[in-house]
C-alpha cells in the first residue's frame, strides 16, 4: 500500500478530514459561540461570532472565521463557503506547508492572500521524523518532553518573531478594515490561528479565559481526525508509538502561556508588538462588536 507523507501528517488531509465528520458525530458548539461551520475537507472551521464582551456586547458573526487548511475541501465545502460571501481567505501556511498539501480550494472570485508564518521548521520536520520509520529517532525528539519543547519554541515564536508580529498586526488591520467575513488557517488551525484569535477576541473585549477557551476548542474538533492519523501511521508501520505525535497534535493550556508570558503586558503587546495603533484597535472593536 502506498502513503503519501503528506497524508501522514497535517490538517489538510482528506481521510482524516472525513473520519472526524463521518466517524463520530460533531460535538455540539457552546451556545455562546458563533458556531461550528461543517465541511468534510476541514475539521476546525468555526466563525468566532457570539462570544460576550466585558461590557455586555456580543462579537459579531459573518466578520472573522478560523479554519485549519482549504486544500481537501469538497465540491460542496467549497459551496459552503461561497454562501458565506468571504471577503477574503488568508493563508498563513508556509511556502513547505502549501507545496506539500497543495492550495487552498476557495469560491471563485475570493482572494488567497499568501501570508506565511513560521512555524519554526515542525511540519518539515515531523514528515522527516515519521518518514524515517525510526522508532529511536522518533523518541529522541519527540520522547522525554521533546515534543512539548517543540511546541513552546514556536509559540514563543508566535510572540516574539519580528516577522510573525508583523504578519499577524497586519492581519488584524484587515479584520479591522473589511465589512465582509475574512476566514483565517494555518495548517490544522489551532496554534498559528489559535494564537492570532485569541488575541483578537481579547482586543476586543472578550474575557481572557474565554478567549482561551476558544483557543481549546481545537481539541474538540480536531480529536477524531488526529485519532485517525496516529492509526495510519502505525498501520503503516511507520511508527511503533504514534502517541509521540499527542503533544504536536493538542492545543494546551501551557502552550498557549508560553506566549501569553513573552508577551508580558497585553496592552503594549498590541501596540509596540503588533504595530497597531488605538485607532486601528477602536475600528477592529467596532467591525467586530455589536
Amino acid at each position: 500500500m502506498k502513503f503519501s507523507l503528506v497524508s501522514l501528517f497535517g490538517a489538510a488531509l482528506a481521510v482524516c478530514a472525513m473520519a472526524a465528520t463521518t466517524a463520530t458525530a460533531q460535538p455540539a458548539v457552546d451556545a455562546a459561540t458563533g458556531g461550528k461551520i461543517d465541511l468534510q475537507g476541514a475539521v476546525n472551521t468555526r466563525d468566532i461570532g457570539g462570544y460576550r464582551t466585558y461590557d455586555g456586547k456580543t462579537v459579531k458573526s459573518g466578520k472573522a472565521i478560523r479554519s485549519d487548511a482549504l486544500d481537501a475541501l469538497t465540491d460542496a465545502d467549497v459551496q459552503k463557503l461561497g454562501s458565506l460571501r468571504l471577503k477574503q481567505v488568508i493563508d498563513l501556511r508556509t511556502q513547505a506547508e502549501v507545496g506539500a498539501q497543495g492550495p487552498d480550494k476557495v469560491p471563485a472570485g475570493v482572494p488567497v492572500i499568501a501570508r506565511p508564518v513560521t512555524d519554526t521548521g515542525m511540519y518539515l520536520q515531523m514528515l522527516q521524523l515519521i518518514k524515517s520509520g525510526d522508532p529511536a529517532k522518533q523518541q529522541a525528539a519527540l520522547g522525554n518532553g521533546g515534543a512539548e519543547r517543540i511546541m513552546q519554541n514556536m509559540y514563543t515564536s508566535l510572540a516574539t518573531d519580528a516577522d510573525t508580529t508583523a504578519k499577524l498586526g497586519q492581519t488584524i488591520r484587515d479584520l479591522a478594515a473589511t465589512d465582509r467575513p475574512t476566514l483565517v488557517h494555518c495548517t490544522a488551525g489551532k496554534d498559528r490561528t489559535g494564537w492570532l484569535m485569541y488575541v483578537v477576541l481579547r482586543a476586543v473585549g472578550v474575557p481572557e479565559q474565554t478567549a482561551r477557551q476558544d483557543y481549546l476548542l481545537s481539541n474538540t474538533y480536531r480529536a477524531a481526525a488526529d485519532a485517525a492519523l496516529r492509526d495510519q501511521v502505525k498501520q503503516a508501520g511507520l511508527m511503533q508509538d504514534p502517541d509521540l505525535l499527542i503533544p504536536l497534535q493538542e492545543v494546551r493550556d501551557e502552550y498557549l502561556d508560553t506566549a501569553v508570558n513573552a508577551i508580558g503586558d497585553f496592552g503594549k503587546y498590541l501596540t509596540d508588538g503588533l504595530g497597531l495603533d488605538p485607532g486601528t484597535i477602536l475600528q477592529l472593536r467596532k467591525n467586530l462588536v455589536g
